[in-house]
C-alpha cells in the first residue's frame, strides 16, 4: 500500500497471493481441474473432478458411495473429489478429445470457473484493493475503493426525524424515518415511490435534480403530520436533515461532498459527472423552495416550506412553523445497506448489494486509506468493485456471451465484473449463450427464434422464474412460450441449465469478491479468525434462494480464517440512509463538546509566541542579578565553562540521581573512545521521603557495593554527581539545594551542599575510594555527553518525568557570576517557568486540578504542563469530564478512573501509535476495567494527542526563546546549533519529537537546530565533566 504496507502476503495459514497449492491441498482439492458450479447434481453434465453444486458438493468415496458434503461440515481428506461413476469414464475421454463434447457441454463448462482460478482471483482483488487505497497508486486501480468518510455506526441515541431520497433504477424513493433514542428498535417510517418521467436519466442533470426536488416537496406535503415532535415547534423553521442514496461512483472528500465519476446502470445524464452532486441536489431544493415560498406568499398553500399538518393548507389555514431541508450526507446504496442492518442490535461492518449492480463496502482500518487525512478509528470504504478485471484480469473466464453483452452495452470495456455479476446484465448473458446454442442447433431446432436477437427480450425475472421451478418443466416450457419460443422438453432443460450456470457464477464471483474483503480485514487487524456480520440485499440475494448458500460456502472455501454471517436488509438502503444522517448529526452534536472541552489546550501560534516571548523576558530577570531573586526561571550558573576537548583520559566515577532509581557508573575514558560500566539502584519511598542522611547513607552505600563488585575499591577516583533537582550552585563542586521535586522530601537538605552532605556520609561510612570534583544536573550531563561526539552540541533538554533545558551562555551576560570573558553552561530550570503567574492565562480546569493534587501545588507550573509525571493525569482528569458529558463509555461511571495515577503517561504513548489496531486500544482501555466502543477508543487517542501536542509545543516554544537568545548574544544571522536530548517522553513517545521540532522550526527560522538523543542518560556527561575538570586542575597545578 505505497509507503504504508506492502502487498497482501500469506501468514498464518491466510492466503492472498496467486500460488494457492498449498491451500488447494489443504481443502483437499487434489485435480488441477475443480470447477465451481450451479446447476444441481440431478441436472449436472459431464464434469470435471470437482464442482462446487452451489450449496452442496458432490462427493465419492473411494467404495464408490455418494456423499452431499453441505456448507457446515468439513472435507474429509479420505472423500476423493471425482464424479459419478457414470459420468467418469465419459468425462475422461470428452477431455482426451474436446471435438467429442456438445455445444451444450461447452457452455456449461465455459461458464464454470475453476476453484484455484477463483483464489487467484481473490488475491488480484486483494492487491487491487491495496492499490485503491495507497496514494501513490489509488489512480490506476479498478477497485477504486473510496472513502465515505462515515466513521461510526449507529449506537442507538439517536433521535428525531431524518428524509431520505433513493435515487433507484426508474424511480425516486424518499422516505421519512423518526427516531426515538431507544436503540432503533422502532423506528416509525413514510415512505412514498415516485416514477421517473421516461427519458429523464439520458436527458439533462438538472432536470433529474429538479424531479427529485418536486418529489421531495411532494412527499413532505403529504407526509408531514400534526404529530410532529413538539420539541421542534417553537415557532421557527424546523430543519429536516436529508440523506441522500446515490449509487453512482463518486469521489467523496467529505459525508457532504462529492464529484460523480461515471454514470452506470443505463444512467447518463449530462453535465454531472465531474460536479458535486449534494450541491446539485441542494441547488434544486432550494430552487423548489423558493418556488415554494412564493407559492406560500400568493396563494397560502405550502410547498417545500410546511406546516407540519398533514396535507396541504387551505386558504383559511394558519400559518405554522416552517420546514427547512438541508443535505448533509451523501451515500450509496451499499453504504446504505451496512447502516440498515447495523440498526438491528448487531454492529454490521460489511455490506454487499448483489442488484442490477454490484457492489461492496466494509469498515477499514482509518490509517490504510491513504486517500484522506484520517488516521484514527475506522471508515467506511466503497470498493466499487464492479470495474475489477478492466485492466484484462478477467480475460480468461470472460466467455464469448460477456463479451456480446459488454460490446451492447453503453460503455464497452468497463465494469467487467459488474456485467458478469449484475442481475442488469445476466439476462443478456443467458440471451446470448442461448442465440449461440441455437446456432449450433442444440437448441429450438426447427423453431423459430428470431426473438431472442431482440436484446433485453430475456429479463432477470425470466431467469429467476425458470431457475426456481426446478421440478417443473411446465412451468419453463410456458415463460418461454410468452417470449414467442416453441421449446420441446430438452430445450426446457437447457435453458433451464444454463439459467443456472449464469446465476450459479454470479453467485460465487460476489462469494470471492467478499472473501478477498474478509481475508484483507482479518489481516489489517492482526487477528487469527475473523467472525462478522455481513449485511446483504439486492435481486439476486432475494429472488434466487441458493445465493445466500453459495455465497457462504464458497466464500468459506476462499476465506477458511473468516466467519461471516448475512443479515439481510428489511427495507433496502433508505432506511441505512437515515442512519448515516442521524449518526452525522449525533456525532457533529458530540464534536461541538468535545472542541468545547479540548479548545483551552489547543494553542495558536499566538500563544507559542506569547509563551517564547514570555520565556525570554524571564531568562534575563534570571540572569540579571538583580532580579534574579524574584525570576520563575533561576538562570543558575553551573560553573561549567568547557565541554570535552578529546584529551581526557582515565577512569571516572559517576553518580545519577534524578528519580526513584540512581545509577553509579565507572565511566573509561581512552585514545580509542569511551567505555563503561555501570548498575541501577532503587531508592524506597521511605528512604525519599525520610531524613537527609538516611537518603545520602543509602546512596554512599550503593557507590560502596559498586565498586566491591568493579574492584574499584582501593582507588580513589574523581567523581561527578549528576543531582537532577534545582540547586544554587556557587562552585563546581558546590550546590546549595533549593527544593526538592520528582516525589522527594527528605528532611535537612534544602538550603543545604548537596556535595558536603555526600561527602559527610562517605566519611560515616569511611570510605576514601571517590573525590567529588563536580555536580551538574541531568541536563548539563546530558548536553555534556553529547558535546563528546558533536562540537557543537551547545544546549541540553530534558524530557522525561521532568523537564528542563541548559546551554552555554556568554558570560557578560550572567550577572550573577563575576568575570565577563568566555562562557559558562546556565542550568536554566524551566519546570518553575510560570510559577509567578505569567502562564496562569494559559492552565485549564484540568491543569489546576492536577496542580492541586500534587505535593508542592503552585510550583513547577511549566514542568507539569509537559512532562511524563503530568500527562497521563491529564488525560484522567479529561476522561472523567468527557464522561460526565456522556461522550465516553455511554456516560457510566467508571471507579478506576477515579483512581489517581491510574492512567500512566505510557499509554499515551502506546495509544498515539501510528496504524495502531482499535482492538490493541481497547485491550489497554479493558486493562484499566473501562468498557469501551471503537468511538471510545478513537475519541481517547484524539484526548491523548491533543495532550501531548500542547506539551510538545509548550517545550519548542521555550526552546525557541533559547536559540533566539543565543543567535542574538553571537550577533549571527542564523545559528546552527545541537541539541543533545534524554528523557522517556521525547524518546519513546511516537509524536513528541517530530511535533517538539516542526513548531521550533516555525517560531525560530533563523536557526538550523538538530537533535542528537543521549543513548546512555546523564552519567556519562557527569563523568566527562569530572575528567575535563581533573584535566584542568591538574594543569593548573
Amino acid at each position: 500500500m505505497g509507503s504504508r504496507s506492502t502487498r497482501p502476503r500469506s501468514q498464518n495459514g491466510r492466503f492472498v497471493g496467486a500460488d494457492r497449492t498449498d491451500q488447494r491441498r489443504n481443502l483437499g482439492v487434489q485435480e488441477q481441474d475443480s470447477r465451481l458450479w450451479g446447476p444441481s447434481p440431478s441436472t449436472a453434465p459431464m464434469l470435471g473432478p470437482m464442482t462446487v453444486m452451489g450449496q452442496s458438493c458432490l462427493l465419492h468415496s473411494r467404495r464408490g458411495s455418494v456423499k452431499i458434503l453441505h456448507k457446515d461440515e468439513s472435507m474429509d481428506p479420505s472423500w476423493s473429489m471425482e464424479v459419478d461413476s457414470r459420468f467418469l469414464a465419459n468425462n475422461l475421454n470428452q477431455r482426451r478429445d474436446s471435438s467429442h463434447t456438445t455445444p451444450i457441454q461447452r457452455a456449461l463448462r465455459s461458464l464454470s470457473i475453476p476453484l484455484e482460478r477463483l483464489h487467484v482471483m481473490k488475491g488480484h482483488m486483494m492487491q487491487d484493493m491495496c492499490k485503491g487505497l495507497s496514494r501513490q497508486t489509488h489512480a490506476q486501480a479498478k477497485v477504486r475503493m473510496l472513502p465515505t468518510y462515515i466513521c461510526s455506526t449507529p449506537n442507538g441515541t439517536e433521535k428525531g426525524n431524518f428524509l431520505v431520497v433513493e435515487l433507484c433504477q426508474n424511480q425516486v424513493r424518499t422516505l421519512l424515518v423518526t427516531l426515538y433514542g431507544d436503540g432503533n428498535m422502532s423506528p416509525q417510517m413514510m415512505y412514498k415511490i415516485f416514477d421517473m418521467p421516461e427519458g429523464i436519466t439520458q436527458g439533462e442533470g438538472e432536470a433529474l435534480f429538479d424531479f427529485i426536488a418536486q418529489c421531495v416537496s411532494q412527499f413532505l406535503a403529504e407526509t408531514i403530520s400534526s404529530d410532529t415532535n413538539s420539541s421542534d415547534i417553537n415557532g421557527s423553521e424546523l430543519h429536516l436533515p436529508l440523506g441522500f442514496v446515490f449509487p453512482f461512483s463518486c469521489r467523496q472528500t467529505q459525508l457532504d461532498k462529492a464529484e460523480l465519476l461515471s454514470w452506470s446502470k443505463g444512467f447518463s445524464c449530462s453535465g454531472v459527472v465531474g460536479k458535486d452532486v449534494v450541491q446539485l441536489l441542494q441547488s434544486a431544493i432550494d430552487k423548489q423552495d423558493k418556488h415554494d415560498k412564493q407559492e406560500v406568499e400568493a396563494n397560502e398553500t405550502g410547498g417545500l416550506w410546511l406546516s407540519p399538518w398533514r396535507g396541504r393548507k387551505s386558504s383559511q389555514s394558519t400559518p405554522g412553523p416552517l420546514c427547512r431541508v438541508e443535505v448533509v450526507a451523501l451515500l450509496n446504496d451499499t453504504v446504505g445497506t451496512m447502516m440498515t442492518c447495523s440498526m438491528e442490535g448487531k454492529a454490521c461492518e460489511v455490506a454487499m448489494v448483489a442488484d442490477k449492480g454490484s457492489n461492496c463496502c466494509f469498515m477499514a482500518e482509518a490509517y490504510l486509506v491513504e486517500t484522506t487525512d484520517e488516521t484514527s478509528g475506522r471508515m467506511c470504504v466503497n470498493t466499487e468493485w464492479g470495474c475489477f478485471g478492466d485492466d484484462g484480469t478477467l480475460n480468461d473466464v470472460f466467455t464469448p456471451y460477456d463479451e456480446s453483452v459488454d460490446e451492447e452495452s453503453s460503455n464497452p470495456g468497463e465494469n467487467r465484473f459488474e456485467k458478469m455479476v449484475g442481475t442488469l446484465y445476466l439476462g443478456e448473458i443467458v440471451r446470448h449463450a442461448l442465440i449461440a446454442l441455437t446456432a449450433e442447433k442444440a437448441i429450438f431446432t426447427g423453431t423459430n427464434a428470431a426473438v431472442l436477437k431482440e436484446k433485453g427480450v430475456f429479463t432477470m425475472q425470466h431467469v429467476l422464474e425458470i431457475i426456481n421451478n426446478e421440478d417443473s418443466i411446465t412451468e419453463v416450457r410456458r415463460i418461454l412460450e410468452v417470449l414467442g419460443l416453441q421449446p420441446s422438453e430438452r430445450d426446457c432443460g437447457r435453458v433451464q441449465q444454463i439459467c443456472r450456470a449464469v446465476v450459479g457464477r454470479a453467485a460465487s464471483l460476489h462469494a470471492t469478491g467478499l472473501a478477498a474483503i474478509l481475508s484483507y480485514m482479518c489481516q489489517t487487524r492482526d487477528l487469527e479468525t475473523l467472525m462478522v456480520n455481513v449485511g446483504v440485499e439486492g435481486e439476486l440475494f432475494t429472488g434466487y434462494p441458493r445465493f445466500e448458500e453459495i455465497l457462504l460456502s464458497v466464500s468459506r472455501l476462499l476465506s477458511p480464517e473468516c466467519m461471516a454471517t448475512l443479515l439481510p436488509s428489511r427495507d433496502g438502503s433508505g432506511r441505512g440512509a437515515a442512519m448515516v444522517t442521524a449518526v452525522a448529526l449525533r456525532l457533529a452534536a458530540q464534536r461541538r463538546v468535545v472542541n468545547e472541552v479540548l479548545a483551552p489546550l489547543r494553542l495558536s501560534r499566538d500563544d507559542l509566541e506569547k509563551v517564547q516571548a514570555l520565556m525570554r523576558e524571564e531568562m534575563e530577570r534570571g540572569l540579571c542579578k538583580e532580579t534574579n531573586a524574584t525570576a520563575s526561571v533561576r538562570m543558575l550558573p553551573t560553573y561549567v565553562s568547557h565541554t570535552p576537548d578529546g584529551t581526557e583520559q582515565g577512569d571516572f566515577l559517576a553518580l545519577d540521581l534524578g528519580g526513584t532509581n540512581f545509577r553509579v557508573l565507572v565511566v573509561r575514558v581512552a585514545e580509542e573512545g569511551i567505555s563503561m560500566a555501570s548498575e541501577i539502584y532503587v531508592i524506597p519511598a521511605a528512604i525519599m521521603q525520610g531524613t537527609g542522611e538516611e537518603l545520602f547513607d543509602h546512596i554512599m552505600d550503593c557507590i560502596i557495593d559498586f565498586q566491591t563488585k568493579q574492584n574499584l575499591v582501593t582507588q580513589m577516583l574523581p567523581l561527578g554527581f549528576t543531582f537532577s533537582f534545582p540547586c544554587q550552585q556557587v562552585g563546581l563542586d558546590k550546590a546549595l539545594l533549593l527544593t526538592w521535586t520528582k516525589g522527594f522530601s527528605a528532611s535537612g537538605c534544602v538550603g543545604q551542599d548537596v556535595v558536603q552532605l555526600l561527602r559527610d556520609a562517605a566519611k560515616r561510612k569511611r570510605h576514601l575510594g571517590m573525590q567529588v570534583v563536580a555536580l551538574v544536573n541531568d541536563t548539563v550531563g546530558t548536553m555534556m555527553a553529547c558535546g563528546y561526539d558533536d562540537p557543537r552540541c551547545e544546549i541540553g533538554l530534558i524530557v522525561g518525568t521532568g523537564t528542563n533545558a541548559c546551554y552555554m551562555e556568554e558570560m557578560r551576560n550572567v550577572g550573577t557570576v563575576e568575570g565577563d570573558q568566555g562562557r559558562m553552561c546556565i542550568n536554566m530550570e524551566w519546570g518553575a517557568f510560570g510559577d509567578n503567574g505569567c502562564l496562569d492565562h494559559l492552565l485549564t480546569h484540568f491543569d489546576k486540578v492536577v496542580d492541586e493534587s500534587t505535593i508542592n501545588p503552585g510550583k513547577q507550573r511549566f514542568e507539569k504542563l509537559i512532562s511524563g509525571m503530568y500527562l497521563g493525569e491529564i488525560v484522567r482528569q479529561i476522561l472523567m469530564v468527557m464522561t460526565e458529558k456522556e461522550l465516553l463509555f455511554q456516560g457510566k461511571p467508571c471507579l478506576k478512573l477515579q483512581t489517581k495515577d491510574i492512567f500512566k503517561t505510557k499509554f499515551l504513548s502506546t495509544i498515539e501509535l501510528n496504524g495502531l489496531a482499535l482492538r490493541q486500544i481497547r485491550a489497554i482501555l479493558n486493562e484499566l476495567e473501562l468498557d469501551a466502543t471503537f468511538e471510545d477508543s478513537v475519541l481517547m487517542r484524539e484526548v491523548c494527542q491533543t495532550v501531548s501536542l500542547r506539551a510538545a509545543q509548550l517545550c519548542a516554544a521555550g526552546l525557541a526563546a533559547v536559540v533566539e537568545k543565543m543567535r542574538e548574544n553571537r550577533g549571527l544571522d542564523e545559528l546552527s546549533v545541537t541539541v543533545g536530548v534524554d528523557g522517556t517522553l521525547y524518546k519513546l513517545h511516537p509524536c513528541f519529537s517530530s511535533n517538539l521540532q516542526e513548531t521550533l522550526k516555525d517560531l525560530a527560522p533563523n536557526c538550523n537546530v538538530s537533535f542528537l538523543l543521549s543513548e546512555d542518560g546523564s552519567g556519562k556527561g557527569a563523568a566527562l565533566v569530572a575528567a575535563a575538570a581533573y584535566r584542568a586542575a591538574n594543569a593548573m597545578e
